[in-house]
């Protein structure tokens, strides 16, 4: 099996218990090892009493993304911090995907960029997170 098929099975086990993200009705799709892509349509359910999208679900949003990027090489990753900078606000109804990338991995460590943009491909957000590897198998062999 090459890199991007492990990477593939690793988020689809992932997928398969993830019941935040199911019911956040997030999906994800995986490219590249190391990246992943998080989709959410903002419902209204996810807005705040200013009708904007709730900062935690937007934080979740980032974060899904972020593990399944951090997880892609079969070896099970936790986020150890996290920080996330709010720069436009999102609306009920927006469709918003957070692009993840690998910026260094490391044998017990992992430093990954997340990328919120909108529709209309405008950054709503960035999230930084470092992971931390317990060095277990995520895929049984």
């Amino acid at each position: 099996m090459n890199d991007l098929e492990m990477a593939r099975r690793c988020a689809a086990a992932m997928m398969a218990n993830d019941r935040a993200s199911k019911a956040l009705g997030i999906s994800i799709e995986i490219d590249t090892p190391g990246q992943a892509r998080a989709h959410m349509h903002v419902r209204d359910d996810m807005v705040n009493g200013f009708d904007v999208c709730h900062g935690g679900l937007l934080f979740a949003l980032a974060d899904s993304a972020f593990a399944f990027a951090c997880n892609a090489h079969n070896r099970v990753a936790v986020a150890a911090a996290a920080s996330i900078e709010f720069l436009r606000p999102v609306r009920s109804g927006d469709e918003l995907t957070a692009t993840a990338v690998e910026d260094h991995r490391g044998r017990r460590a992992g430093f990954y960029t997340v990328r919120v943009v909108n529709q209309d491909d405008a950054l709503v957000a960035l999230f930084r997170g470092r992971s931390a590897s317990r060095d277990e198998a995520i895929l049984e062999n």
